[in-house]
């Protein structure tokens, strides 16, 4: 009851489009309108697998591990209570976002027992929140990479690039023909040409090594 009205801030807060004058980060409109395309271009019309693969990249993914762990976030130590407490709100959380119904009773562990009743609200709020989302604008792929240019500005001197660069080859390397095949295969990816150009980084590369 103490932590109550603070449950429901963070969830309230994580799950509005634009909560407290923030607006919401056109990252997430982006990728989400993204996966809703993926969605029609191989004919899924199921509701729950549409809103699984969004609950899966985004609040399950990302702000479970910040619920789980504030420490990743601020200068505090997480002694075992506090974990205790937040592993059930991060449960709650993980529930909300399901499309399941979860069926209690006398024997169910106590940290699903807790927020039982809360849940049919949350999982509203995250409904709500991905039907917000889809009726937004879209973005065009000219203003993300504006974004995403501004960003990699801002955030110039916080990142070595060069380490980054070396993940993306290494997942390359590991799936090399099944990505040579895919961008052969979209047509966008062929005006570029941009088979030939991984192909051009893969031999250089090869060569160096």
């Amino acid at each position: 009851g103490t932590l109550q009205k603070f449950v429901d801030d963070l969830f309230e807060t994580i799950f509005s489009t634009a909560h407290r004058g923030s607006a919401l980060p056109l990252a997430i409109k982006y990728m989400f309108d993204f996966l809703d395309e993926q969605a029609d271009k191989h004919s899924i019309n199921d509701y729950d697998v549409r809103h699984t693969w969004k609950s899966n990249c985004l609040p399950l993914r990302f702000w479970v591990n910040v619920i789980k762990n504030p420490q990743f976030v601020f200068d505090i130590h997480k002694n075992s209570i506090t974990d205790a407490c937040l592993s059930v709100v991060a449960q709650t959380f993980m529930d909300s976002c399901s499309t399941s119904e979860h069926k209690l009773g006398k024997d169910s562990p106590s940290n699903k027992l807790l927020y039982a009743k809360d849940i049919p609200n949350y999982k509203s709020w995250v409904e709500r929140y991905y039907s917000d989302i889809s009726r937004m604008p879209a973005i065009s792929d000219q203003d993300m990479s504006a974004y995403l240019a501004e960003q990699s500005r801002l955030h110039l001197d916080q990142f070595n690039s060069m380490s980054a660069l070396h993940e993306i080859y290494t997942y390359i390397i590991k799936y090399k023909d099944e990505i040579l095949s895919a961008l052969q295969k979209d047509e966008q990816s062929r005006r570029q040409r941009l088979r030939g150009k991984l192909e051009q980084v893969i031999d250089t590369m090869a060569l160096a090594s």
